[in-house]
């Protein structure tokens, strides 16, 4: 989660010269781990935990030089800011809990305090108790960071609701409560990012609107103009994934490479930049082979398509307007309106994440292109000989270069299977299923 700053927790600066001197360090250690590659090259990122941890090693020397005069001065400020000291890793530290703890035994009243204790109890996966955490800070003061924190707690609480409308609700408020806190401070990138990730939530959760993407791209976007938001792995791990269900693989490609130079030891960035480029060359090689089909079973496969394979579409051509057409005659970045294509299918293109659907189609006229399909239920998917008909199909060329490989295919996106006729019929609503995704809140 996102570092607490001293304006947020509303309590005034401390008087005693001990104390300040304290904050002052904490506060530095913080600057030094937030805006680390502004000071820093990229080359340095596997340091940073070093360097961190020697800097933070550095202030617990002055907490205990200091201790026995800030200590009777004000024993629960002290607490908090050695607590929140020991917290500026991204490993858990009993010690900080504890320190914390203390702290708000003596002064309930700290709401930095209780953030920085929630943040605690989220590196410990203990989700509803991060969450009671940041409710009782804001019982104390509205403020950011306890909103954007809710946010993230009610999106993990989501992925295990037991019913629909529960995961909709929960995901529904942490967009509300991240709004919220974008509104505090409309330059805090952090609280930026968080909105995105729960307008990515939305699309999985709520409805399969690509709007909600463009939505949390846009978040992105001002996130990206705080220093300390775009130097953390995990945000550019969290927008890549947008960018890669918007289908904008070279960007997607970007944001997984930065995230992997930004913590170059972060498995989970380089296994995510590792899958898309091993699903763009799958999806290149099926293209370009089209599925690996022999020449005479593929001629045999075309050689029965015809117009009865568009079910409705066939029935109700005049009053719709639409004319069937080759995939070559498609024009690319927009949706093909009073047009249809229909082609047989020649493979799927398999892959980790399961979403979306995808396959590959060929034409009469040979032409091949791959089709992904979102919010497809599970066991409803199109098999090889299949003939699909896509009526206004949203068309892209793609060409994504990325360490001196090219991959280049055309591609139909598919927001919902009830567009598809298969074999003649239309999908049913038996075939559309809502899906899951959970982003990733790595701990500062």
């Amino acid at each position: 989660m996102a570092a607490l700053t001293r304006d947020e927790g509303q309590e005034p600066l401390v008087t005693d010269s001990s104390l300040e001197k304290l904050e002052i360090a904490v506060e530095q250690l913080y600057h030094f781990r937030d805006f680390f590659f502004e000071t820093h090259s990229i080359d340095e990122a596997c340091k940073k935990n070093d360097l961190l941890k020697e800097k933070m090693d550095e202030t617990l020397q002055l907490f205990t030089e200091l201790k026995g005069q800030a200590d009777k001065s004000d024993k629960a400020k002290y607490l908090f800011l050695l607590g929140r000291t020991l917290n500026v890793m991204s490993d858990v530290n009993p010690e900080a809990e504890e320190c914390l703890s203390r702290a708000l035994k003596l002064n309930p009243g700290l709401v930095n305090a209780w953030n920085e204790l929630g943040e605690c109890f989220w590196k410990r996966g203990k989700t509803r108790d991060a969450m009671n955490c940041f409710e009782n800070a804001l019982s104390h003061a509205r403020n950011r960071v306890s909103l954007r924190s809710l946010s993230i707690t009610y999106r993990d609480e989501a992925s295990r609701a037991k019913t629909t409308e529960e995961r909709q609700r929960l995901v529904e408020l942490g967009v509300k409560v991240a709004k919220e806190a974008v509104a505090h401070d409309f330059e805090d990138g952090t609280s930026w990012a968080i909105l995105a990730n729960a307008h990515l939530s939305e699309f999985f959760n709520v409805a399969q609107n690509p709007l909600f993407l463009k939505s949390a791209l846009a978040a992105y976007a001002w996130a990206e103009k705080d220093p300390i938001t775009r130097s953390t792995a995990e945000f550019h791990y969290n927008k890549g994934i947008t960018l890669k269900y918007d289908e904008d693989y070279s960007k997607a490609l970007e944001a997984f490479t930065h995230a992997c130079s930004l913590d170059p030891t972060w498995e989970s960035a380089a296994q995510k930049l590792e899958d898309l480029i091993s699903y763009l060359g799958k999806i290149h090689e099926m293209v370009q082979k089209k599925g690996k089909v022999g020449g005479k079973k593929l001629q045999g496969m075309l050689k029965s398509l015809s117009p009865d394979l568009l079910g409705p579409y066939k029935e109700n051509f005049k009053d719709l307007n639409m004319s069937l057409c080759p995939l070559t005659e498609l024009t690319p970045g927009c949706v093909n309106k009073g047009k249809v294509v229909l082609g047989r299918v020649v493979c799927h293109v398999r892959h980790d994440d399961g979403v979306p659907f995808l396959f590959c189609l060929t034409d009469k006229q040979q032409n091949t292109v791959a089709v992904s399909v979102y919010n497809l239920a599970e066991g409803k998917g199109v098999i090889i000989g299949d003939a699909v008909a896509i009526p206004e199909p949203y068309f892209f060329q793609k060409h994504v270069s990325h360490k001196e490989k090219e991959y280049k295919f055309g591609s139909v996106r598919v927001n919902s299977p009830l567009m598809l006729v298969v074999n003649g019929k239309k999908l049913g609503p038996d075939c559309e299923a809502g899906i899951t995704l959970s982003t990733f809140n790595k701990p500062d």
